[in-house]
């Protein structure tokens, strides 16, 4: 009984949160600082994951390639295609829940508990619209970007590490990489990325939204951001590979 109410305070919360903006200049501006907080100030951490993910990826390839039949070409393909079909879009996504998650629910979370929010209820403040709106706006715009970077830097990982430890050739991971490249691979990883945007901010902000309680509940509300937000992740990606590649 409390799920199907949850999902009925989800809506009701979206539903208010895509309302007509007050001021469009200060929403503007709310938009730009989030895509400071939430895109810009995570490229460090998806710099990181993404060339070693990359790296390992490439050479995990490279050791279960026993039969002498394959070409060395073969890591470099399937390096590409694991980190644009699935590694990137999807784990970075979900560590993103975490660090990007997790800042969303307790920053609304405090706010409730501080009672931020009721004053700006008082003010006459559309409060959902004004915190929640420009997150998503900054999240889905910006995350493919991310995304993007860290599918660039995954192969250049992959890259310096068959080639520093003598597995490949340049020239072969090079045209592994380009064979048998489809373009609509990219838009499926994009697509993915775009509603797993969407998922993090509108779970976290659920969760944030509706605190109840002190400081040591918007840490719970934080946590609970995080899992529900993987879960649905896991989830949708699930769905998506389904409609739209199994299609």
């Amino acid at each position: 009984m409390n799920y199907v109410k949850n999902i009925g305070k989800y809506f009701l919360m979206m539903r208010l949160a895509f309302g007509r903006p007050e001021r469009l200049k200060v929403y503007y501006q709310r938009t730009m600082n989030e895509i400071e907080n939430i895109g810009l100030n995570s490229f460090g951490i998806v710099a990181i994951l993404s060339v070693f993910m990359g790296a390992v990826i490439s050479l995990q390839t490279a050791s279960n390639m026993d039969s002498p039949f394959l070409p060395k070409y073969t890591i470099g393909y399937i390096t590409r295609s694991s980190t644009i079909l699935e590694f990137s879009p999807t784990i970075i996504s979900l560590i993103l829940a975490g660090k990007v998650g997790s800042n969303i629910a307790s920053e609304i979370g405090t706010m409730r508990v501080t009672e931020q929010i009721d004053a700006l209820e008082i003010m006459g403040v559309n409060s959902r619209s004004f915190l929640i709106l420009p997150k998503i706006v900054a999240a889905v715009f910006f995350f493919p970007f991310l995304i993007i970077f860290s599918m660039a830097l995954s192969l250049i990982g992959g890259y310096v590490a068959v080639t520093a430890a003598g597995l490949a050739s340049h020239e072969e991971y090079i045209y592994g990489i380009r064979a048998f490249f489809i373009m609509s691979d990219i838009y499926y990883a994009l697509t993915k990325t775009v509603c797993f945007a969407f998922i993090i901010v509108s779970v976290s902000s659920f969760f944030g939204y509706y605190t109840k309680g002190g400081a040591l509940d918007v840490g719970k509300s934080s946590t609970q951001a995080v899992v529900w937000s993987s879960i649905c992740i896991l989830l949708t990606n699930f769905v998506l590979t389904q409609l739209i590649l199994l299609q």
